[in-house]
Order: structure tokens, then sequence, then C-alpha cells
């Protein structure tokens, strides 16, 4: 293993320090009962904010609150009803496709394997880490959102652009119980001081080990 890599391993230790510290309470913001309600939250969240998600969510779970109601709702109802989550339609496609197969292939049970996650309509590596670690406490990935995929090439901990090898360079960086704190908190970090358009890097409690720090326009 190469000196450039343990130092750049050693730095993302002690971010991930940092970042405890300053979201000690940080957890899922999606809101939901069961595995089934996070596993549609998931997905209406795709390029959504998880604030406007949870504002539809509950008159949808209302209606429809588990994986057999979902996946015999009426394709226009749930256009409706996830409409201002945006790209709706193939929104409530999925919703209603993953939620058909959890009824009849997994017996109304989100499954806790990552294969038969990745089967279901609107579901890929993202979504199921997310199901996996906050609704059966399974760390089988890092979480890789566009918060994540940014401020890690921010911190100079990978090169890449595609989330999958982003997602590979973090699980050999980091301890396995800690992948979902890192993606949680990472996010929280975004949100409140890494913002897309204008980082905060003056108020960053992680500025010194960060090499684009005061770079950013």
């Amino acid at each position: 293993m190469s000196n450039k890599w343990v130092s750049k391993q050693q730095r993302a230790l002690e971010i991930l320090i940092r970042l405890k510290r300053l979201y000690p309470d940080a957890g899922c913001t999606l809101n939901y009962d069961t595995p089934v309600q996070l596993l549609v939250a998931t997905i209406l969240s795709a390029q959504c904010t998880d604030e406007r998600v949870n504002m539809v969510t509950p008159e949808l779970f209302r209606r429809f609150p588990d994986a057999g109601a979902i996946a015999n709702a009426d394709i226009e109802v749930l256009e409706n009803l996830v409409r201002s989550t945006g790209f709706y339609r193939n929104k409530a496609k999925n919703i209603r496709g993953a939620c058909r197969m959890i009824a009849n292939e997994f017996g109304g049970e989100v499954p806790k394997q990552m294969e038969k996650l990745l089967k279901l309509p609107g579901v890929a590596r993202k979504t199921a880490n997310v199901v996996l670690a906050n609704a059966y406490g399974i760390n089988q990935g890092v979480t890789v959102d566009t918060h994540v995929k940014r401020l890690t090439q921010r911190l100079g901990l990978t090169e890449y652009t595609d989330p999958i090898r982003i997602e590979r360079d973090l699980i050999r960086m980091l301890p396995q119980e800690d992948w979902e704190n890192w993606s949680i908190r990472l996010i929280y970090h975004g949100r409140a001081i890494c913002q897309a358009r204008k980082p905060n890097c003056q108020d960053c409690e992680l500025r010194d080990l960060c090499p684009t720090s005061g770079n950013e326009e």
C-alpha cells in the first residue's frame, strides 16, 4: 500500500472523527415507519430534497401503507401523490413495480440482501445502501449521493466521478461499522457548510484537512 494511500486513509479517519463530533445526533432525514416506506421514500428522493419527500409521503403512506397496497394502487393516483417530487411518472411506475415484486416474490417484506434489492425497479446501490443500513442495521456499502460525491472529491479522497468507484475507495478507507455514519454526517456537512455553489470554507472545521479549502468559487 502506497504512502499516498495511507495518508489519504488517515485523513479520512480524522474527518470521520470530526464529523461525528460536529453532528452527533445525525440520522436519516427521511420519515418512515417500515422498511417498505423507507424504500419508497428513498426512491422518491432521487433529484429531490428529503424535505419535499417528507411533505409528500404522509398522505401517500396514509392511503397506501404497505407493499401490497402500493402494488395494487392506480398508477394515476400514485402519480398525482408524488408529482411534486419531480420525474413523477417514472417514480410512480418504479415504486409500484418495486412493491409488486416485494409482494409477489419476497412475501411483502423488503429483502435484506443487496443482490435482491438491486432487482427491484428504481433501486440502485445508493437506495439499497440506505435501506439496508437504516432499516436493518446492515452496512454493506457506502451511500454515495450528490453531497457525498461532491465532498469526497473536494476533500481529495477520490479521483473518480463515478459513484461506484467512489464507493469502492471509501470502503477501503473507512471501518465497516462507520460506512453509513460517514455518508449521513457528510450529507449534513454538505447542507450546512460545504454547499455546492458557495462552500463556507472560513467556518469549516475540516478546512485544514481539505486540499481545496478556499479554492472554490
